[in-house]
């Protein structure tokens, strides 16, 4: 079960200057969880709320590891309060994952034949050239492409 966000939260410092976006892709993510899905596939009406959640979490990835913008305190807080998820970032720092959509994509036992999503395959190697995820609806997320 999910924490129960409460306002008895010790919030840490630099908390102020990540909320406003953190806020905004909250209230995206409603949205999108609101949003009816008449006229759509079954796995077209998740497409949305995977996105956002990969956008929270690359979000929070970035201001550590790239632009070390945060503490650690503040990206423990963040993988703790689940603003971002704590295995796709550990995904991220692999070499070859470092663009992975989501968690499904790699997962042998959601695909046929026991391999990974197409989506994980390089563009140039490529039958087609569109294609779409089943899961997130990701173009490629191949870290060679």
């Amino acid at each position: 079960m999910p924490k129960i966000k409460t306002n008895r939260v010790r919030y840490p410092e630099g908390w102020e200057l990540i909320e406003p976006t953190l806020r905004e892709l909250e209230a995206k993510m409603r949205e999108a969880e609101n949003d009816p899905h008449d006229g759509k596939r079954k796995c077209e009406a998740l497409w949305p709320i995977f996105n956002i959640a990969h956008q929270k979490s690359r979000y929070i990835y970035d201001l550590f590891y790239r632009r070390k913008d945060i503490s650690k305190e503040l990206y423990e807080f963040c993988l703790d309060q689940g603003y971002a998820d704590r295995n796709l970032i550990a995904k991220w720092k692999k070499s070859g994952y470092e663009r992975l959509c989501c968690l499904q994509c790699i997962q042998p036992r959601d695909h046929n034949f026991g391999t990974t999503c197409v989506c994980r395959v390089p563009k140039h190697l490529r039958d087609e050239k569109v294609i779409e995820c089943v899961h997130c609806g990701c173009n490629g997320c191949a870290s060679g492409d």
